[in-house]
């Protein structure tokens, strides 16, 4: 199925299914202990993953071009901090026991605050680990209970300080708005706190009611109202104003930088196009125009890897109608903006009318977003492929 890499980079990211609990709003694929039983163990991922790692690493050696060295590693999950500092570094390991990082490799993990500490953080950057990012959501206790996040409003700033003192340049913290009962004023103290916190990297989403999710059900029975569009856009625009005041600057609509070395650059490559190899349960795959993604209970994960082969539950290949409109949707999103070569002769008149709107400009041979086309990316997507 696989024809050859891209041009492009290539990452390796690994998904962690772990968590202690699930927060409301989250449809990721993720499994606490209780879910799992006996059935599946950090313990069985990480041998399962060490397979498919060694099963990758084959399989991309039989492909026309030598396999490329990994620039980014980025482990998430679930909560990849519950492994303790011991098992990021053997995660760490398994990649470099198969794949060759180059030079200043940029390698990520998340971590949730309350499964963290200084020496959690020490351990991890003695490991290898370059970049750490933080699970705040937010600063006001009301609206974590409304997400079910278990942590205290302030020990996502304890820990990205003290992942600072571990040596860290680079720590991100997340943060999700338009949560039901949030106000302007709560908004505004994320905002401080994550500025206050020293960190040089803030991811900023609006709150997304998933189907099947704990708040899905709370808000089809009446008991909390949906996150309204006018009300996320106002919240938007609220945070740019102030992360950018606090000299962070946006680079992709969701995410804010201090400088150009603090962006992410294992995002950038999932948004110019790169190759990336998922490992772990529910990962998903890009390598030359194919994509693929396993299998998602950690149990017959294991049990496909054991099997040989990769443990893929489909796999498609894109035609160039659908490379073409991947890349007009994750490009446009960028502060860099989307090269005009890169259009089609037919959206000519397109490009024309979201200018004409103010919501994109023209700087050289590209189209950027201003401001308000920041608050309508998805509309000027639309437009550019009609």
């Amino acid at each position: 199925m696989l024809r050859d890499f891209g041009r492009g980079s290539f990452g390796v990211y690994v998904h962690v299914p772990f968590c202690a609990t699930r927060c409301g709003y989250c449809d990721f694929n993720t499994y606490t202990a209780g879910e799992l039983g006996t059935s599946a163990s950090p313990q069985s991922w990480l041998e399962a993953l060490r397979g498919e790692l060694a099963t990758a690493a084959r399989e991309f050696a039989a492909l026309p071009t030598a396999t490329p060295e990994v620039s980014t590693v980025f482990v998430g999950g679930g909560t990849p901090s519950l492994l303790g500092g011991d098992g990021l570094a053997a995660v760490l390991d398994a990649v470099r026991g198969e794949f060759t990082l180059a030079p200043g490799a940029e390698v990520t993990t998340e971590s949730n605050p309350e499964s963290t500490s200084p020496e959690f953080f020490e351990r991890i950057r003695e490991a290898g680990f370059t970049r750490v990012s933080l699970g705040m959501q937010s600063a006001a206790a009301h609206v974590l209970k409304v997400l079910d996040r278990t942590h205290t409003p302030g020990r996502a700033v304890a820990a990205a300080r003290e992942a600072r003192a571990a040596g860290f340049e680079h720590v991100n913290l997340d943060l999700i708005y338009g949560t039901p009962g949030e106000r302007d004023a709560d908004l505004d103290a994320s905002s401080d706190a994550v500025l206050d916190a020293g960190v040089d990297h803030v991811s900023a989403y609006s709150l997304i009611v998933e189907d099947g999710t704990a708040l899905a059900r709370r808000v089809r029975r009446g008991e909390l109202p949906a996150p309204d569009d006018d009300v996320l856009a106002a919240r938007y625009e609220r945070i740019d104003a102030r992360l950018r005041a606090g000299g962070l600057d946006w680079y992709e609509v969701s995410n804010w930088a201090a400088n150009d070395d603090a962006i992410c650059r294992h995002n950038i490559g999932y948004w110019d196009g790169g190759d990336w190899l998922g490992a772990g349960p529910g990962a998903h795959s890009h390598v030359g125009g194919v994509r693929w993604w396993n299998v998602k209970h950690p149990a017959r994960y294991a049990d496909r890897v054991g099997a040989g082969g990769l443990p893929a539950a489909g796999w498609e290949a894109l035609s160039d109608d659908e490379r073409y409109t991947e890349r007009i949707m994750l490009a446009v999103r960028l502060r860099t903006g989307l090269p005009l070569a890169d259009l089609a002769s037919t959206a000519a008149p397109a490009v024309d009318r979201v200018i004409a709107d103010g919501l994109a400009f023209r700087t050289g041979d590209r189209l950027v977003l201003t401001d308000r086309g920041r608050l309508l990316a998805d509309g000027v997507v639309r437009d550019l492929l009609a």
